[in-house]
């Protein structure tokens, strides 16, 4: 670690007061991320901007019947028992459930999570799949224009997430296939069901999560397992590291929405 600068914001005004005084601060969520990058010196800002006493920043509620709110502050622990989205996503307590460890799902926090864009994250693939939006204090940006790439998003320098949109589906899962020690997704497919149109959303594969096009159009064609069985997967952009091959991975894709889809259909 090295010395830098503290604050502990009591509201969002009082956040974006802190951060704009200081020449090269950071949001400091849940800190599963940026404490670690903090001690390897992967990051050395001048202050942190802890959000974690900001009331407004917390929360989960419905929007109308067609909508599921997170507040950007909500723990992944919060999410995985919350009766609310239980009702309206259950997916997403799956999702969420699976995250790390019990530490890290007291922790780690939703915004956190979306913000950081780890290309091995579980929450993107849900803001994709779910058609989602991130809500910041400057404006409200739709999944396909906040996640660009690794570890990369269209929020702009002293941005706040204030909370996240999800839109409900008729019916939803998310499957993937585990790191055994870190439990991030080596792949993970949430698959996402609106009366007929399917969305299909993949992390761990590639550098950011992505919309796989092949696997919505054959599933909105036959909404069956033997229909993704034989969808080509492009991994011409797909990682190769120590834990898998691209090919691996592709075949991965297929088979944690094979797995997707008959959890659903059960």
């Amino acid at each position: 670690m090295y010395a830098f600068e503290y604050h502990s914001a009591r509201s969002t005004d009082d956040a974006r007061r802190a951060f704009e005084g200081f020449a090269d601060a950071r949001y400091l969520a849940g800190g599963q991320t940026l404490l670690a990058s903090l001690k390897m010196r992967l990051a050395q800002p001048d202050a942190l901007v802890d959000l974690g006493r900001i009331p407004d920043l917390s929360g989960i509620r419905s929007f109308e019947s067609t909508h599921l709110i997170v507040g950007a502050m909500t723990t992944h622990a919060e999410v995985a028992a919350s009766d609310e989205v239980r009702r309206a996503i259950p997916a997403l307590t799956t999702l969420a459930g699976g995250i790390g460890d019990p530490m890290v799902r007291h922790q780690g926090t939703v915004g956190g999570s979306l913000a950081n864009n780890d290309p091995a994250a579980d929450w993107p693939s849900a803001l994709l799949a779910l058609d989602g939006a991130v809500v910041t204090d400057r404006r409200r940006m739709g999944a396909d224009d906040f996640l660009l790439g690794l570890f990369t998003t269209a929020l702009e320098p002293g941005e706040l997430i204030r909370s996240i949109e999800f839109r409900r589906p008729s019916r939803a899962a998310y499957m993937k296939f585990k790191h055994p020690a870190s439990r991030f997704a080596l792949v993970g497919v949430f698959v996402a069901d609106f009366d007929g149109s399917v969305r299909v959303a993949v992390t761990g594969a590639a550098a950011c999560a992505f919309r796989c096009v092949p696997l919505e159009e054959a599933l909105t064609r036959s909404f069956s397992p033997d229909a993704v069985r034989e969808v080509h997967i492009d991994d011409s952009d797909f990682n190769t590291d120590l834990q898998a091959t691209a090919a691996y991975r592709a075949n991965l894709v297929r088979v944690m929405a094979s797995r997707a889809v008959s959890h659903i259909l059960r």
